[in-house]
Formats: structure tokens, sequence, C-alpha cells
């Protein structure tokens, strides 16, 4: 098997796992608060964070070297997660998916701005039709928009702020701040809000929130690895496959189907995104590969992300140049 088969299959894997966590997510939501379940999520994620920090061989402390964009980056990632565990709780989770997938998109948006990137006519176009998408899926108008929408969407949009910022600070920044950082602002977001909505919580369901919350973090390393054996642009775009597992975790545990108007926004939304990954990856089309250089997810700062983190796994096959890559 060729080092790119063996990252798709390995991004294949880690996104099916992803796609179970999110289940778990969407089962404890109908009885907690995302403000609780991202809580302890977080908590039980520190564990496994120590440890792979103790694995972390650069010198150096905890201090930012750039202080306003972790912050930044922080608030973003508490916001995205907070967002995305609340849409998975009140919506079908192919809808969510559909909405979220829009991520691409808009951090080939933000890297205007943020990363100097020049966005040709082509990529613009495919944008504009992956927007496009999105009002299918939520076919204003004809369709009753809740705060669910509103939230699957911002986790969308604070996902790609986050994303976008970390191709901006992430090579300068120790990968234990990128880590830390945003667990902590987790934590502290979320204490604050404890005490109006704590639920106590059955054995069963700690230990279902710390299976996801495992999950969550097992993910994140399978998806570093499959970016450390395959290029980018064969790793990306196995995100998509999220979808097949939403319908089926829909189907068989929430009694959910994809309606018609979803299937096909999801699939504009996903050739747009297929099309922007794969430009970007042409010779001379991006200087800073925004795109290719993201997690393609809602961050929700309880797991590691591929870029820069994988510099605390052990090294083996090294990415292609610009192929390190955001729940």
């Amino acid at each position: 098997m060729s080092q790119n088969a063996k990252g798709a299959m390995l991004a294949l894997l880690a996104f099916g796992i992803y796609a179970t966590s999110d289940a778990v997510v969407k089962l404890l939501g109908e009885d907690y608060s995302p403000f609780q379940l991202v809580f302890f999520s977080t908590l039980f994620s520190f564990p496994l964070a120590m440890g792979m920090i103790l694995h972390d061989p650069n010198p150096g402390t905890l201090r930012p070297v750039h202080p306003g964009w972790v912050a930044l980056r922080s608030a973003a990632t508490v916001l995205s997660g907070l967002s995305a565990f609340y849409a998975f709780s009140v919506l079908p989770l192919a809808q969510v998916y559909a909405l979220c997938f829009a991520q691409p998109l808009l951090i080939t948006l933000l890297a205007i701005p943020v990363l100097g990137e020049r966005v040709r006519l082509r990529r613009a176009l495919a944008v504009l039709a992956g927007l496009a998408g999105v009002m299918v899926v939520l076919r204003p108008g004809s369709a009753e928009l809740s705060l669910g929408h509103l939230a699957a969407l911002s986790a969308a949009v604070f996902g790609a702020v986050a994303s976008v910022i970390v191709r901006k600070v992430g090579a300068r920044e120790r990968p234990v701040v990128l880590l830390l950082y945003p667990m902590f602002a987790n934590l502290a977001v979320t204490l604050l809000f404890i005490p109006s909505v704590y639920r106590p919580m059955e054995a069963e369901h700690l230990g279902l929130i710390a299976f996801q919350a495992f999950l969550a973090w097992l993910a994140g390393v399978v998806i570093i690895a499959a970016y450390k054996v395959g290029m980018a642009v064969v790793v990306a775009p196995m995100q998509y496959v999220q979808i097949l597992f939403a319908a089926f975790f829909g189907y068989a545990f929430f009694e959910e189907s994809i309606d018609k108007m979803t299937a096909v926004g999801a699939a504009i939304i996903i050739a747009s995104g297929l099309y922007i990954v794969l430009r970007e990856d042409s010779p001379g089309i991006s200087r800073s590969r925004p795109v290719l250089s993201s997690r393609l997810r809602p961050d929700t700062g309880i797991g590691p992300r591929p870029f820069g983190l994988q510099r605390l796994l052990p090294r083996r096959a090294r990415p292609a140049p610009n192929a390190t890559p955001c729940e």
C-alpha cells in the first residue's frame, strides 16, 4: 500500500471516530447543557494532554510568542466548541455536518486579510457556489430557521477563525501553547455557566462523556498520523465521509433521515470544498495553502490539532512540503 493510500485510510478512520464522538455528544445533549458537556469533555482530556506534553522535546515556557493571536484563537475555539455541541444536540447530524462543511470556504475568505492570500476567480466562484449550497440547506423562507442552524454556522465560522490563526502563528508558537490555552479557556468560560445549568450526571453518562473525550483525542492523533504519511491533498478530502457516518448514526440511533434539500446543499458544499482543496495544491495557486493546512471540522479545544502538534509524536515519514495541517 502506498503512503498516500495509508494516509487516506487513516483519515477515513479518524473522521469515522470523530463522527462517533459527535454522535455521543448528540446523545448526551438531550439531557445536559453544552456548557456542562464541554466542561467535562475538556476535564477528561487533560490527562491525555499531559501525556502528550511530556513528549514535547522543545524547551521553553508556556508564555505565547503572540499573546493576542493565541487569545483570539482560544476565544474562537471556545465559541466553536460550544456552538458545535449545541448544534449536534438539537439538529440532525447530517444537517450539522452539511453546514460545518462550509468551513473550507470561510477559511479561504479569512485567509485574504489574515494571511495575505490572493483568491483568484475560480476559487472565488467555488466559494460563492459553496455559500449558495449553504443557503440551499438553510432554505430561508421555506423552512424554519432555528438557533441550532445559527449554532452550526457559528461552529464553522469560529472554527475557520481558529484554523487561520494557527496557520498564521503556529510555526512560531510551541505546540503545548496551542494545545493548552484553548483547554484552559474552555474550563474558565464553562465554569462561569456551570452553576446555572448543572445537572447531576449518572455514572453511565460520566462514562460516556469520558469516552467522547477519548474518541475526540484519538481522532486527533490518528489524523496527525494520516498527515505524516500522506499528502494533504489526499488526506483533507476524506473529511467529507463524515456525512455518510452521520446518515448511518442518525438513522440507526436517532430516527433521522437526510431530506432532499439538505442532500442537494451538502453536495454543492462538498463539491466546492473539494475544488478548493484540490486547487490549492496546484503550483502557484496558493502561497499559504490555508485550507490544506487546517483541520476541517469545528475546533472544540479538547483534542490535538494536526498543525504543529505532530511535532509531539514520534517521527516517521515526513509529509509533503506545505502539507502540515481543525471538534
